[in-house]
C-alpha cells in the first residue's frame, strides 16, 4: 500500500538549509575573525621585535657617542701635548742658540761700547748701549755683518756725545740672529748679487 507523507519536507528542507548556511556563515565569520586576530598578533610581534631592535640600536649608538667624546677628549689631549713637545723641542734647540748668541756679542763689541739694554723678539735682537764715538759703533757693526751667529746689523738711533751730556753716544741698533748654513747662504748670494751689480 501506498503511503503518502503528509509532512510539510519543504519546509522541513528549507529550514535545514538555512540552518546550513547560518552554520556556514558563523564559521566563515569565525574563520575570518581567527584569521584577522592571527594577522594583528602576527604584525604586533613584528613591530615589538623591531622596537626590541631599534631599543639595542639605540643603546649601542648611545655608547659610540659617549666612545667618540672620549676619543675627541683624547685627540684634543694629545694635540695639547704634541703642542708643548713642540714648544719644549724649541726651547731645547733655542737654548745654545742664546748661549751663541750672548758669546758673539761678548766677541763683536769692540773696546769703548757699552750695551745696556737687550730685547730679543723672534729671531731679531734689539741692542741699545753707550759707545766713545761713532766709529766704534760702525766697528761694531762690522763685528756683528762679519759673525757666522749673528747679521744684517741696522742702526736705529744715534745720539751725538754732545747731545746726551755724558760724553758717550747713546745708540739703539738692530740685528738677526742667524745659523751658520742660512749666514753663508745669505753671503753667497750677496757675493753673487755684488759681481752681476759689477
Amino acid at each position: 500500500m501506498a503511503r503518502i507523507n503528509l509532512l510539510p519536507w519543504r519546509e522541513v528542507a528549507r529550514k535545514r538549509r538555512q540552518m546550513e548556511l547560518a552554520v556556514a556563515g558563523v564559521a566563515a565569520l569565525g574563520v575570518t575573525l581567527l584569521a584577522a586576530v592571527l594577522v594583528h598578533l602576527q604584525i604586533e610581534g613584528w613591530i615589538g621585535d623591531q622596537r626590541a631592535r631599534n631599543q639595542l640600536l639605540e643603546a649601542e649608538i648611545s655608547q659610540l657617542d659617549r666612545k667618540i667624546t672620549e676619543i675627541n677628549g683624547l685627540e684634543k689631549t694629545k694635540a695639547d701635548l704634541l703642542s708643548r713637545m713642540g714648544i719644549i723641542q724649541e726651547l731645547q734647540k733655542s737654548r745654545p742658540e742664546i748661549v751663541r748668541l750672548f758669546d758673539e756679542l761678548v766677541v763683536g763689541i769692540p773696546a769703548g761700547v757699552y750695551l745696556t739694554k737687550l730685547d730679543q723678539d723672534g729671531r731679531s735682537v734689539v741692542v741699545e748701549g753707550r759707545a766713545q764715538s761713532n766709529a766704534r759703533v760702525s766697528a761694531f757693526m762690522r763685528n756683528v755683518e762679519d759673525s757666522d751667529w749673528i747679521g744684517n746689523p741696522r742702526l736705529l738711533l744715534i745720539e751725538n756725545k754732545d747731545k746726551t751730556g755724558t760724553g758717550l753716544s747713546h745708540f739703539r741698533l738692530m740685528f738677526d740672529q742667524i745659523s751658520p748654513g742660512a749666514s753663508a747662504e745669505v753671503r753667497q748670494w750677496g757675493d753673487g748679487s755684488r759681481d752681476e751689480a759689477g
